[in-house]
């Protein structure tokens, strides 16, 4: 969990409509957009993930995890990432080295951030 996180982007434009995309099944979205850059938050979420341009080439890569409600929630994310432009960097599936529950999907964005969407509840019952 966390309150807010900013990263730098080589290019804003595909980092923001990279994001967008991506985290469009979480419920993501603009919250606010200004001359420093943009905002985005989740439904119910006081949490928001932050993007500047950044005069670097390469900006430092980061970990973002995504909660998301569901695992097919996960499932969304990782084709709406992958369909952004996003690179595979770990299909959905249960990862039992977290935990018996943990179901993520990892995804390597526009400037090498690796980002997740995971769900930490079992599967509901049959």
């Amino acid at each position: 969990m966390f309150d807010h996180v900013v990263i730098g982007a080589s290019d804003y434009a595909a980092s923001k409509a990279f994001f967008l995309r991506a985290l469009e099944p979480l419920g993501v979205a603009v919250v606010s957009e200004g001359e420093l850059g943009v905002e985005m938050c989740g439904p119910k979420s006081g949490a928001s993930l932050c993007i500047r341009l950044t005069p670097e080439k390469a900006p430092s890569h980061l970990h973002l995890a995504f909660a998301a409600e569901s695992r097919e929630l996960v499932d969304a994310f990782y084709e709406a990432a992958l369909e952004a432009g996003g690179r595979d960097n770990g299909a959905p599936g249960v990862r039992p080295q977290y935990h018996e529950h943990y179901y993520g999907a990892f995804v390597i964005g526009p400037d090498g951030h690796n980002v997740e969407a995971v769900c930490h509840h079992a599967p509901p019952s049959d």
